[in-house]
């Protein structure tokens, strides 16, 4: 543990010590590596492998890059490996065809579908089996279509070309990195220490670099393009480096943002990001190490609320692997009940007020917005390094295992008081290339990522300035509250009214308080997919720096958290702005930050990726692009209609049964 801590403090100080300059290359080296692809993902999330796993049912060549060496994100490099799903949905398995398969292939694995048997889902499994498991279903998808999988691990895109109209991608220049000969195996490293290193062409003392071109695999054709590149990163790296429209934290209030609770933008606060790691119960005492860094941090954890303040019911909540199920006795803390925690179970951990690393200050922000992009120089040509403040990284890995030790041995408690929480020390932090997140530090090889920069979609009929779900589509509030009466101008309170009522049919003339408000989602004429998750905030916190004693939460930011009705993917959110052959998939797409909040989970991510398979497959063989699937709304479009049928057909669902703007009824959908 001490040289866990030891790396920890020196990859900071070389953080320190290299100026940004000193790793940006303004001359790019010789292409060591040419690659043909019809698709190429950049990211290897849920997103990228839905993607990948379609287009390769398709018959096509896919070449997927990724910035660890593991697939599937949230399952297997962020260490989330428990499953978000809503009731209803699970009981159905209304899901993609594909993420259905990876839940059974989860069963198969372990002979129950939760070998954690934790309580925050119904599937929490081991994230180095996410991956191993994801990986079989993509080989099986290749042999299966006829496609080709080309993956390339450790790699990241560097830099875009285009075309001489500037709407084409071109070709993506990657840098794929290793370790350098005579020093530690990858992942042996907190991200932190090599984060800047990844993004420069050069080698280094630490790692040696392999540059990558990517290029279509089809012949050119006239103003059509041969190939797609598809946006699945974790923090929308590729739109932010193509430079297209998007948004970034907390959107103004609106009639259409009625709970946001700023008049205007404000790009730096997002939610909260997490390195996540993998611990296990002992039959006796564990020595722990006090952090050198500890102190820093510990006036931040906290059991949160008295209903929680149970170690076993924290352990439990993400309890990855528990093979004693079967005999453990069933410990009650207040309302909950758990399978005790027993010798030799593994609890992932993912807690707000524990490892949520929740910055939001422009002097501490993760994601870099557009200005700061362009002030640091991050813009010009080969100067990408990631869009991230690598600083923010090390100290949520810092925070991270600061977490730890308040578990097993911390007695303080920042929202409950003293005498709260009490020492643990029959639990030991698994580390290792072997361990559950595949890392000799123990954390997760990527943090988990809620939130991302979003693109503003193309101008359409009643999106004038540009496409995006926001939070009235989706939310189950009741806006009719006196709260919103009071937030929004009359002008806009009426706009809302009308927005949330059956307008074809009141006309706009009713008063908004006498307007019934609709009981459904809204739904879109282009919908490519489903997601069911509820609005779930991580805020930021008000202040800086974020271990500050006594920080709050961004005031007013969880009003907008509710439930949801069942919603859709509409394709329009998935096309941005500028660029014809570039697809957002993930959390990326053109959504408000509200919405954006329920369309982030394991699920919708399977749903979205799949879409983007399908629609490319089709744009190719049908010489047409995305956008001109549904440029005519709301006016018929045949080539959507085929897209659809075809997702439909496939098992790729574009709706929830019974949902539709006959039935109002979808109460029943929890």
């Amino acid at each position: 543990m001490q040289q866990i801590f030891r790396s920890l403090r020196h990859g900071l100080w070389l953080l320190l010590l290299l100026p940004t300059a000193a790793w940006a290359q303004t001359d790019r080296p010789p292409i060591n590596q040419t690659v043909e692809c019809d698709i190429l993902v950049v990211g290897g999330g849920l997103a990228g492998a839905a993607t990948a796993y379609e287009g390769l049912l398709a018959g096509r060549t896919v070449c997927m890059t990724e910035i660890t060496d593991w697939v599937g994100g949230q399952i297997s490099s962020q260490g989330t490996s428990a499953l978000d799903e809503r009731t209803t949905q699970r009981q159905e398995r209304f899901f993609p065809r594909g993420y259905l398969e990876f839940r059974d292939r989860i069963l198969k694995a372990y002979d129950k579908p939760n070998p954690g048997g934790c309580w925050v889902s119904t599937s929490c499994f081991l994230p180095k089996d996410g991956h191993r498991i994801l990986w079989e279903l993509l080989q099986e998808a290749a042999n299966s279509g006829g496609g080709t999988l080309k993956w390339f691990p450790n790699t990241v895109i560097k830099e875009l070309e285009y075309n001489p109209q500037g709407n084409f991608i071109t070709t993506g220049i990657a840098i794929q990195h290793r370790s350098a000969p005579n020093t530690p195996p990858l992942n042996t490293d907190f991200l932190s220490a090599i984060f800047l290193d990844i993004y420069s062409y050069s080698n280094s003392n630490r790692l040696h670099k392999n540059i990558i071109q990517f290029v279509p695999r089809l012949p050119s054709q006239p103003n059509l393009p041969n190939w797609y590149v598809v946006e699945a990163t974790e923090t929308g790296e590729i739109i932010a480096l193509a430079d297209v429209p998007y948004r970034l934290g907390i959107d103004a209030r609106s009639w259409e943002e009625p709970s946001s609770p700023l008049e205007t933008n404000f790009a730096y606060c997002t939610q909260g990001f997490t390195y996540t790691f993998a611990m296990e119960a002992t039959a006796t005492p564990q020595v722990h190490t006090l952090p050198s860094f500890y102190p820093q941090y510990a006036p931040y954890y906290s059991y949160e609320k008295p209903i929680f303040a149970d170690f076993g019911l924290i352990f439990t909540y993400r309890r990855i692997w528990h093979p004693g199920w079967r005999t453990a006795p069933v410990v009650r803390f207040g309302n909950f009940g758990y399978t005790a925690v027993q010798p030799g179970d593994i609890s992932m951990q993912n807690w707000t007020w524990g490892n949520d690393y929740r910055p939001g200050t422009e002097a501490d922000n993760f994601i870099y917005s557009r200005a700061q992009l362009e002030q640091l120089g991050h813009l010009q040509p080969g100067q990408w390094l990631g869009g991230l403040r690598p600083e923010a990284l090390q100290k949520a890995e810092q925070s991270s295992l600061g977490y730890f030790y308040w578990l097993v041995a911390g007695t303080t408690d920042s929202q409950l008081g003293d005498g709260v929480k009490k020492p643990a020390p029959n639990n030991q932090l698994l580390t290792g290339l072997d361990s559950p997140m595949g890392t000799a530090h123990g954390l997760s090889k990527y943090p988990y990522i809620r939130e991302a920069r979003r693109i503003i979609g193309r101008p359409s009929w009643g999106y004038p300035n540009g496409f995006a779900v926001t939070e009235i589509d989706v939310s189950r509030r009741n806006f009719q509250e006196e709260i919103y009466r009071e937030a929004l101008s009359a002008r806009a309170y009426r706009a809302l009214g009308i927005a949330l009522g059956d307008w074809e049919y009141i006309g706009g003339e009713n008063p908004p308080e006498q307007v019934r408000q609709r009981q459904r989602s809204y739904i879109f004429a282009d919908s490519v997919g489903i997601g069911h998750y509820n609005i779930d905030f991580h805020p930021c916190l008000a202040m800086t720096p974020f271990e500050l004693p006594g920080n709050i939460e961004f005031p007013n930011k969880r009003q907008a958290e509710s439930q949801t009705y069942p919603f859709q993917i509409p394709l329009r959110a998935m096309i941005p702005q500028k660029l014809d052959n570039l697809i957002v998939a993930g959390k990326s797409i053109a959504t408000s930050q509200i919405a954006a909040a329920a369309y982030r989970v394991h699920s919708f991510e399977w749903s979205v990726g799949a879409a983007a398979a399908v629609a490319i497959d089709l744009a190719l063989k049908k010489g047409a692009m995305p956008y001109q699937m549904v440029d005519e709304l709301p006016r018929p479009e045949p080539l959507l209609l085929e897209l659809q049928q075809t997702l439909n057909r496939q098992g790729n669902h574009t709706a929830f049964p019974n949902t539709s703007i006959f039935n109002e009824d979808w109460q029943n959908w929890r």
